[in-house]
């Protein structure tokens, strides 16, 4: 019985930590190579900046989401990107003027490179 009580409680736990998981809104801006803003703003519905929400359990998760929506895997299509991000509304910093992706990162500005 004891065993069945333990699976209930960890069972539990997991639906009471999502419960308390904030918005973690994360805004975009690309800045396209040149000919290649159709490509470059389809995965913002065809448009430079959208945002994206996602759920997070704290403010610091916030941050490594925006961190990680830095990198750029379409170099020769999106030659870099101004990601901000807010936590259940508040604006979180980022350490380039609110910016979360610094502009000398080596996958942005690549446009025309092999």
């Amino acid at each position: 019985m004891k065993k069945i009580s333990l699976i209930a409680a960890v069972f539990a736990l997991s639906f009471a930590s999502n419960a308390y998981a904030g918005d973690c809104t994360v805004h975009y801006v690309r800045t396209a190579c040149p000919g290649m803003e159709t490509e470059s703003y389809s995965k913002c519905g065809g448009t430079k900046e959208c945002d994206k929400v996602e759920q997070a359990p704290s403010e610091a998760a916030c941050v490594g989401i925006a961190k990680r929506a830095c990198a750029n895997t379409r170099l020769t299509i999106t030659k870099s990107k101004l990601i901000t991000a807010k936590y259940d509304g508040k604006a979180l910093k980022g350490p380039i003027g609110g910016n979360f992706c610094s502009q000398s990162r080596p996958d942005f500005n690549q446009c025309g490179k092999k």
